[in-house]
């Protein structure tokens, strides 16, 4: 970096000329008013803390939290909690596994290339053939979490077949879906009640 050199007395005479003829850009403002605006300005408070928290002491413990936190719900909750589209009295009894599937299709081993239109194929032709209750079967996954920091969900076909289902062009035959009983397969199948041939 540079140092700054003094000026010699010639370019002193020089600068003191240009210095004189200079105006201000912003010519100071008098001391008073100054004074004057700082005391007219309302005085400012320290913030409160808000009512209902904690006091916090450095070296305080942090109050313990549950170890896992699974946002999203499972495939179970999520049936579970869809609309009731069908008769409470037929849902409670196919919950329960009291009815007994017309059909059943395996989709055990399968990748989602290979299982989505063997589904479709399948809800279809048992929609046309009149049948009203089917149980699909998924199996419940392999548990592939590496521990990663993405977690991934087990169970790529329990996860998927719900949302075919759902979708056109099963979705205009398929009144509801629920999560097998025990006696049909449990949370690895599912009951799929279809619409009545109109």
């Amino acid at each position: 970096m540079p140092r700054r050199r003094t000026l010699r007395p010639e370019e002193e005479e020089v600068w003191d000329l240009v210095a004189r003829t200079a105006r201000p850009l912003h010519p100071q403002r008098p001391k008073r008013a100054e004074a004057e605006f700082v005391a007219a300005l309302p005085e400012v408070k320290a913030p409160k803390a808000p009512a209902g928290l904690p006091e916090f002491r450095i070296g305080a413990r942090a109050p313990h939290l549950p170890a896992r936190h699974d946002i999203a719900p499972t495939i179970g909750q999520q049936i579970a909690t869809a609309p009731l589209r069908m008769d409470a009295g037929t849902h409670k009894a196919m919950r329960k596994g009291k009815l007994l599937p017309e059909a059943r299709l395996d989709l055990h081993g399968m990748t989602l290339a290979e299982a989505h239109p063997e589904l479709v194929r399948f809800i279809l032709n048992a929609h046309s053939a009149g049948m009203r209750l089917v149980l699909v079967i998924t199996g419940k996954g392999k548990d592939r979490d590496r521990g990663g920091p993405i977690p991934t969900r087990f169970g790529a076909l329990r996860h998927q077949v719900p949302h075919w289902l759902a979708l056109p062009p099963l979705g205009p035959v398929v009144l509801q879906i629920a999560e097998a009983h025990l006696r049909h397969g449990g949370s690895g199948a599912f009951y799929v009640y279809l619409k009545r041939i109109r």
